[in-house]
C-alpha cells in the first residue's frame, strides 16, 4: 500500500519504515531485517563463553579470505582478536583528523593481532556517490552509516575478501545502549527520548508515530522499553548493514547476533558505569595493556557536513524548521529524505 505521508514520518521518527505493508511508491518495497531468532541463539553466561563462541563461529570460515570492519570500539576489537592474518578496514574522515583517538585505537588493535589495515577514506563526495545505490536498493531513505559501509564493502571486495565480519549486534544483546537503559522510563519520557526526529517538527502533513509505542505500554504510564528496543531498534540497526552489504554483494557475518545472555541483564551494573559488562571483561582480557574504551558510535562527521546547510526546500517540508536546533544526525535525515523523494518522483 502506498502511503508516502506515513513513510516520511516513520523514517524521521525511527530511521526506517516500520509498517512492512506501506511504501513510498508503487512497486518499491522497502527492506527490513528480522534479527536472528532467539530460540536459535547460543546461550553465553561469562565473558569466556562469549570469546569461545565467537572463535567457534569464525573457524567455519577458515578457508575464506576474511576481513573486518574495525573501529576503535570494543566489539570489533574483540572479533579482530580471532582474525590474526586477516584484513581490517577502518573508516578515516577529514584527512584522519576526525575522531583521531578512535582511529589510533583501531590502528593499535590491528597491529596487536597482526591484521593488515586498510583505510577507507570517506569524504562528502564519496557519501553522495554511494547514497543513491543504498537508497534505491532499500526503496527508502537510509541511515547515515550506509553509504560508507557500502564504500568499505566494495573496497574489501576489490581486495578479494570473501567474508566480512562486523560487531554490530553487541550493544543490543549485552546492554550497551546505556542511555536508553539509564532508568525505568514513563511512557511519555521514553517516547520523547527515543524518537530521532519528531515528524511534526519538519513535515507539513506529519503522521503520529505514537501507535508503535502504545504496543509496549504497561501499567498505565510505563513502557516495556527493553522489549521495544529488542523488537524496534534491532530492526533499524541491522537493516543498515544488510542493505549496504547486499548492494555490494559482499557476504558479512556478525558473531554477536548469534548469542544470547544466559542471565537477565543486570541493569544496576549498566546504570552504575558498566555498560556491556561481559564485553568489557572480555576486552580487558584481549587487550590487557590498555584501558577499556567507552562506546563511540560508528564515526561520521555529520555536524561538519551540514554546518552551513539551510534545510530542505521541497513542498513536503515546513519552511520554518529550526535548523540551528537540530543535530547533525537530524539534518542528515532531512537531507536524505529530501534526496530520496527526488528519486521517488523520478520513479513514479
Amino acid at each position: 500500500m502506498v502511503d508516502k505521508k506515513y513513510c516520511m514520518s516513520s523514517y524521521l521518527a525511527f530511521r526506517y519504515i516500520v509498517d512492512n505493508d506501506k511504501e513510498f511508491y508503487e512497486g518499491g518495497h522497502h527492506k527490513n531485517i528480522i534479527p536472528f531468532p532467539k530460540e536459535e541463539r547460543i546461550i553465553v553466561k561469562t565473558a569466556d563463553d562469549i570469546g569461545n563462541e565467537i572463535e567457534k563461529q569464525i573457524i567455519q570460515f577458515k578457508d575464506k579470505k576474511k576481513g573486518i570492519l574495525l573501529s576503535g570500539g570494543m566489539d570489533s576489537a574483540i572479533v579482530a582478536s580471532y582474525l590474526t592474518g586477516s584484513d581490517a578496514y577502518t573508516f578515516r574522515f577529514l584527512d584522519g583528523e576526525f575522531q583521531r583517538e578512535e582511529l589510533s585505537r583501531a590502528e593499535y588493535y590491528a597491529k596487536y593481532y597482526g591484521l593488515k589495515l586498510h583505510y577507507v577514506d570517506i569524504s562528502w563526495d564519496t557519501v553522495v556517490a554511494y547514497l543513491g545505490p543504498v537508497m534505491k536498493a532499500k526503496c527508502a531513505p537510509v541511515h547515515s552509516i550506509e553509504p560508507q559501509i557500502l564504500q568499505a564493502a566494495l573496497q574489501a571486495k576489490a581486495d578479494g575478501i570473501e567474508m566480512m565480519f562486523v560487531g554490530e549486534s553487541s550493544d543490543l544483546i549485552f546492554g550497551g545502549m546505556d542511555g536508553l537503559l539509564a532508568k525505568d522510563w514513563t511512557f511519555n519520557e521514553f517516547m520523547e527520548r527515543y524518537i530521532f526526529m519528531k515528524p511534526e517538527d519538519a513535515l507539513i502533513e506529519p503522521i503520529s508515530m505514537q501507535y508503535l509505542f502504545e504496543r509496549y505500554r504497561v501499567y498505565g504510564d510505563k513502557i516495556d522499553f527493553l522489549k521495544f528496543m529488542d523488537e524496534v531498534f534491532s530492526i533499524e540497526s541491522s537493516s543498515s548493514y544488510l542493505n549496504a552489504f547486499g548492494v555490494a554483494k559482499m557476504p558479512y557475518y556478525d558473531p554477536y547476533a548469534r548469542l544470547k545472555m544466559a542471565d537477565e541483564l543486570d541493569l544496576n551494573r549498566v546504570r552504575n558505569g558498566e555498560p556491556k559488562y561481559l564485553i568489557r571483561e572480555l576486552m580487558a582480557k584481549k587487550y590487557p595493556e590498555i584501558p577499556v574504551p567507552n562506546k563511540v558510535p560508528m564515526p561520521r562527521p555529520v555536524d561538519e557536513y551540514f554546518k552551513t546547510w539551510k534545510g530542505p526546500s521541497r513542498i513536503e517540508f515546513r519552511d520554518d524548521i529550526e535548523m540551528d536546533r537540530l543535530s547533525g544526525n537530524q539534518k542528515w535525515q532531512l537531507y536524505c529524505l529530501e534526496q530520496f523523494l527526488n528519486i521517488y518522483d523520478t520513479a513514479k
